[in-house]
């Protein structure tokens, strides 16, 4: 039977450690084997109900995943402007193409849909208040997100890698105008009635979802998310480590043909990855890929080997802090692979 190894048993109980309230839940896949083991601040504890966490930018996979959809479909392209899905945009003007909204090579600041008052107060909040760990600062309507268009001047060029929750919002919210239902419930619809995701959904509901807790111990219940928030594909989703787990399988086996399009080497990004659509592919193995997530007291980390068929979730309810969720799912990873 598969064993965590010492090393990434240590990883868990370090970010277990002083967090009165927390629920570590990971998830492991290889094949079609799975496990699920949920770690509380005493250690491992029997498994609860499947818990429901907020994944953050996790939901930046599945919006690339429709993404890729609708262009095996033929009903967006990677090449098209973002200029065509968008109202009222000079059209003798340059804006980027979806491609590079979805490898972050756009050009957009990291600082959107905020300014950069605003940007740099949420790290200072995140750090020394706790207020973004109570509050969602993320808000977006159709006003301001044509006007930050609209004030991006940028070239026709692929800009150096710059991690961008507006960019993917604008891919989301194109994916709703060639549906014609709208991003949040083209979004939902998708997650259950094509991935077969019962359980994952956009937006918190306090009955569902597990409640956040702060570095002191501090309960922050949930960010909340709405349809008219047009920053949700970018990390308003919620899901458990099975549902994750369902969807790495079809990742991993690309069950979905147009999957495939996600996986693929779309862009550079940093000297350890390159940038499939949304996914983060290692660059020395791109059939690894992954990416994690954060809201205001949630951490969460999925990676998937499609080589060898095996693939870890990490979910917490507090914010572990200095990649600990990266670090514990790349380790479970590499413990899955040594098993074999």
């Amino acid at each position: 039977m598969y064993q965590i190894d010492s090393e990434t048993l240590n990883l868990i109980k370090r970010s277990c450690k002083g967090k009165k309230y927390i629920k570590l839940t990971i998830g492991l896949l290889e094949g079609k084997d799975t496990m699920l083991k949920v770690y509380d601040e005493s250690g491992e504890i029997a498994p609860g109900p499947a818990y429901t966490y907020e994944i953050g930018s996790i939901t930046k996979t599945f919006t690339a995943s429709l993404l890729s959809k609708f262009v095996f479909e033929n009903k967006m392209s990677l090449n098209d402007s973002i200029k065509k899905y968008i109202p009222g945009l000079d059209t003798e003007q340059y804006f980027p193409t979806l491609h590079r909204i979805a490898t972050h090579t756009s050009g957009y600041s990291s600082a959107f849909p905020l300014n950069n008052r605003e940007y740099i107060g949420l790290y200072l909040d995140l750090i020394f208040t706790g207020k973004i760990q109570k509050v969602n600062p993320l808000n977006m309507d159709l006003d301001k997100m044509s006007m930050l268009v609209k004030k991006s001047k940028l070239e026709d060029a692929d800009y150096k890698w710059k991690y961008s929750n507006f960019g993917l919002s604008l891919l989301g919210y194109a994916i709703g105008t060639v549906s014609g239902k709208a991003y949040w419930d083209t979004m939902n619809d998708f997650l259950l009635n094509e991935l077969g995701l019962e359980n994952t959904y956009l937006g918190t509901f306090s009955d569902k979802n597990l409640h956040g807790f702060n570095a002191k111990n501090v309960e922050c219940g949930n960010w909340c998310w709405d349809e008219k928030n047009l920053v949700a594909p970018a990390g308003a989703i919620s899901s458990t480590a099975e549902d994750l787990l369902k969807y790495a399988w079809l990742n991993m086996f690309e069950e979905k043909p147009y999957l495939q399009l996600c996986h693929k080497k779309h862009a550079n990004a940093s000297k350890k990855y390159d940038m499939g659509l949304a996914w983060w592919l290692h660059r020395n193995n791109n059939n690894i890929i992954m990416h994690g997530g954060g809201t205001g007291c949630f951490s969460s980390f999925l990676v998937i080997d499609k080589e060898k068929k095996a693939a870890a979730v990490v979910l917490a309810n507090y914010r572990l802090g200095i990649d600990l969720d990266q670090k514990i799912g790349l380790s479970l990873l590499e413990d899955l692979k040594r098993s074999n």
